[in-house]
């Protein structure tokens, strides 16, 4: 067995999940994400909105970042893209920044924090 297929036995095994089960999304946009919390044989989901700061890495180990504002208190949380914990990710709004790690958006507070929203034309 030589290198590449077992790299490639490894990624079916440890990650199920394939780009058909991921919606595309990008910075700034506000995401849903559902995962799975497991506690003792318990388990349960819960749900994190907010807007996506960076995604970084590639392949199997691509990993987000999401941002909220919660009671006035900066809450971020790095999800890996193909974890088995998460449940499913919703896209809630296509934002429009024009860049792909949007840092700055830590600092800024009230309307200064809004991202403008992608408008989608349709054809009839």
């Amino acid at each position: 067995m030589n290198k590449d297929s077992l790299i490639k036995l490894v990624n079916d095994k440890m990650w199920p999940k394939t780009d058909a089960d991921i919606p595309s999304f990008k910075a700034g946009d506000t995401i849903t994400v559902t995962y799975r919390i497991v506690e003792g044989s318990k388990e349960r989901l819960q749900s994190f909105r907010g807007t996506v700061i960076q995604i970084k890495g590639s392949g199997k180990t691509k990993m987000f970042t999401i941002r909220k504002v919660s009671n006035g208190v900066g809450v971020e949380r790095i999800f890996p893209l193909y974890s088995p914990h998460i449940d499913h990710i919703e896209v809630n709004k296509s934002g429009v920044v024009r860049r792909a790690r949007i840092y700055y958006f830590r600092d800024l507070t009230g309307k200064k924090a809004r991202i403008k929203e992608k408008r989608v034309v349709t054809t009839k």
